[in-house]
């Protein structure tokens, strides 16, 4: 996990925040919301920059409906278009008291999804809130001046 601080702050280009039910349907809507927004940005939803953000979405909102859960809370997606060509996700959940864990065990049933946040992701990491936590990644969309 990266959890660098960055001294550079970037006005966004572009912004979708949504609250979602903390549900498995709420979480594929994430990834479906994600995957019309970055269309919409002039990313098409069969390029390889969407196709990445989608399972970086999919795997964090995941998470939150799963391990951040708190019966009656939502939780919420924030899409930001940066202008260095990279799109920052963000996905906040109302609980503080789970910390983010990679599984390394190779016969556990699950786990690996980070592992996968951590290969597509330039950098990601965990902000902690009052409450609840923000897990965030940052997605480059562009390779060397053409889109991904």
């Amino acid at each position: 996990m990266n959890s660098e601080i960055s001294t550079q702050i970037s006005t966004p280009l572009g912004e979708l925040t949504l609250r979602l039910s903390s549900t498995p349907r709420g979480a594929r809507l994430a990834r479906r919301m994600t995957a019309q927004q970055l269309d919409a940005w002039g990313h098409p939803h069969d390029g390889d920059a969407n196709h990445a953000a989608q399972h970086v979405v999919a795997e964090l909102a995941a998470n939150a409906v799963t391990h951040g859960r708190v019966p009656g809370r939502d939780f919420e997606l924030r899409l930001l278009l940066l202008p260095e060509g990279t799109l920052r996700v963000e996905v906040s959940d109302t609980r503080g008291d789970r910390k983010l864990r990679i599984v390394t065990d190779p016969d556990a049933e699950g786990g690996r999804g980070l592992v996968l946040v951590a290969v597509l992701a330039r950098t990601w990491g965990v902000d902690e809130r009052d409450v609840g936590k923000t897990v965030w990644a940052e997605i480059p969309l562009t390779a060397h001046g053409k889109s991904v």
